[in-house]
């Protein structure tokens, strides 16, 4: 049996997921799932870079483990793991922040973006440190490829970088890890914004009943130009038709005509969408279900992906303190 090329992927835990993560990037780690030996990262230590609150980490996990379920991630083919259990991520981060300079973190042009849209004045040397933790999250799952979008592959860039010095320093332990680019799509926000974000609260969850679903988009903003039924409308800047893009491409080009010409109005637009949007959330709210009813279950789905990433985490590290003649 051919062996098959190693990839971690992961998300921050900060609860119940919607349509921007499935399009940007749950449908894409479903695929891969099946042409890669997948490991699924809960990211928790990392929610603490931005945010000191733990309170509501736990329940965030739950609830985010559920919606990966429910959308067909198989924890049978990919464990998944909540970084906080496996101490080892937090070792080999130590030892990683040892072999990389301020001024090289200082440069991440992520770092600056987070910065500048989240307004922070002081930054903490943890968020600085950030892409180091990602680095150790990677390679200490001997990581050969990282699912990323191009503005991720700076990130990418560190962790081979960290990887070529480690070696170099102790001897070869690390692969370098390349970036697989993937064409993550963005699903813009309900109220026009770039993208769909809770924090701006213009997302429709995938636990959204199909009323929540309908009434969200009733709301959504559309051509301002096209102020009634009957005027003709632009596709190319109305939200609503990118959902259909993606979530009813079978109707695209009679929905295109019919808002060109005026023959279809805005509302009867936004309910053809929500049905076409609920008719593909209706097999993962039955899942989403199950699970909701038997917490133990997904408890156990995360206790097993950890015992599976710890056996592979104790390995690395094994060698890394071999290496380092710390062992």
């Amino acid at each position: 049996m051919e062996n098959k090329r190693r990839i971690l992927s992961g998300m921050r835990p900060t609860g119940k997921l919607h349509l921007g993560h499935y399009v940007g990037a749950l449908e894409n780690w479903v695929k891969l799932q099946d042409e890669f030996d997948s490991y699924h990262l809960i990211a928790d230590l990392h929610v603490l870079t931005t945010n000191l609150d733990t309170s509501q980490i736990y329940q965030n996990t739950i609830d985010m483990v559920i919606d990966w379920l429910a959308v067909g991630l198989d924890p049978d083919k990919s464990p998944f793991f909540r970084q906080s259990q496996i101490k080892e991520h937090t070792e080999l981060f130590l030892i990683f922040s040892m072999l990389v300079t301020k001024a090289r973190l200082e440069r991440n042009p992520t770092l600056k973006d987070q910065v500048r849209d989240l307004n922070i004045e002081n930054i903490i040397y943890g968020h600085l440190g950030y892409p180091v933790l990602q680095s150790a999250d990677i390679l200490l799952y001997k990581g050969e490829a990282v699912p990323v979008g191009e503005d991720q592959v700076p990130h990418v860039e560190i962790t081979r970088e960290i990887a070529r010095k480690f070696n170099k320093q102790y001897g070869k332990v690390f692969r370098e890890p390349k970036p697989l680019l993937t064409n993550f799509s963005r699903l813009v926000g309900l109220d026009g914004n770039a993208k769909m974000s809770k924090s701006l609260n213009n997302t429709i969850l995938l636990s959204d009943e199909p009323e929540t679903v309908e009434k969200k988009l009733k709301k959504a903003k559309t051509d301002p130009q096209k102020l009634r039924r009957n005027d003709p409308g632009r596709p190319e800047v109305c939200l609503v038709f990118s959902y259909h893009k993606k979530f009813n491409p079978g109707e695209i080009e009679e929905i295109e005509a019919g808002c060109k010409s005026g023959a279809l109005g805005c509302v009867d637009c936004k309910l053809k969408c929500s049905a076409k949007i609920n008719e593909y959330l209706a097999p993962v709210l039955e899942i989403r279900k199950q699970y909701e009813n038997n917490i133990p279950k997904v408890e156990e789905i995360l206790h097993t992906g950890e015992a599976t990433a710890k056996k592979v985490a104790n390995t690395t590290m094994q060698q890394v303190r071999d290496a380092m003649k710390l062992g």
